[in-house]
């Protein structure tokens, strides 16, 4: 179920979607069907340029990054803090800070900014090796060590492959234990979405922030954009998936 997940998800992106206009207007061009040609080579123009745009996709992230706010005031309360796995390569010729992925480690430093503001706190790191040889989980707690958090204070947990099973395997390690909850601002509604369907009592601390403000009305088209209207398209599929599993149940 989780790898049909990702290969269907994985054609409901805005590059796939493009092309397959694309390729939708080059058959209808070799039938000599000229106007519908037209049209879908129209239509796959119009999708790049609105998705490539800064404006349209701000639109897109900021129902999703604004759903919960930056975690300013830390609660002194909480005893653990709980990092949700992303990506990362493992290549022993590089830093580990290389070898994490931009989004890994703008949610490590979130997590560990908060840890030095909690005495007695415990990081737990998820995430599995996924395409690599080492869980991500470690990976994070590799960096952890080299700026000298305690081992003692650091939990990993490598067998989560996806935000479910994040949730089941911290339910089951920390019951109902109060916890802060750290992810990119626009996975933490669907996270929290997650979580609460297990009762788990997380506390919102979303970071990478891709929908800064609004746009600007006169920026440039980009593969950033494009990028990050992906990012977009991933959380919304994946809220509609957990609508759909309610249904369902």
């Amino acid at each position: 179920m989780f790898f049909l997940k990702k290969l269907i998800s994985s054609f409901l992106m805005p590059l796939p979607i493009g092309v397959i206009l694309i390729a939708l207007a080059a058959i209808f061009l070799y039938k000599k069907s000229y106007f519908k040609s037209k049209v879908f080579l129209v239509l796959s123009c119009l999708w790049f340029v609105s998705l490539s745009y800064e404006p349209v996709v701000n639109r897109l992230l900021t129902p999703l990054e604004s759903s919960y706010k930056a975690l300013k005031v830390i609660p002194t309360d909480v005893k653990y803090i709980v990092v949700l796995g992303s990506g990362h390569t493992s290549n022993e010729q590089l830093s580990i800070t290389s070898q994490l992925s931009q989004v890994a480690l703008n949610r490590f430093l979130e997590g560990y900014r908060i840890y030095k503001n909690l005495p007695e706190s415990k990081l737990i790191f998820s995430g599995y090796e996924g395409p690599d040889k080492t869980p991500h989980a470690l990976m994070q707690k590799k960096l952890a060590l080299e700026l000298k958090v305690k081992d003692k204070d650091i939990i990993t947990i490598s067998k989560p492959k996806d935000t479910t099973q994040e949730a089941v395997a911290i339910k089951n390690l920390l019951h109902d234990e109060k916890f802060i909850l750290v992810t990119s601002a626009s996975h933490m509604k669907r996270a929290m979405k997650i979580f609460k369907k297990l009762r788990l009592n997380a506390i919102a601390a979303p970071t990478n922030h891709l929908a800064k403000n609004e746009g600007r009305y006169f920026s440039r088209l980009s593969a950033y954009n494009l990028y990050k209207s992906k990012v977009a398209f991933h959380e919304y599929l994946g809220l509609w998936w957990e609508d759909i599993k309610d249904i369902l149940r």
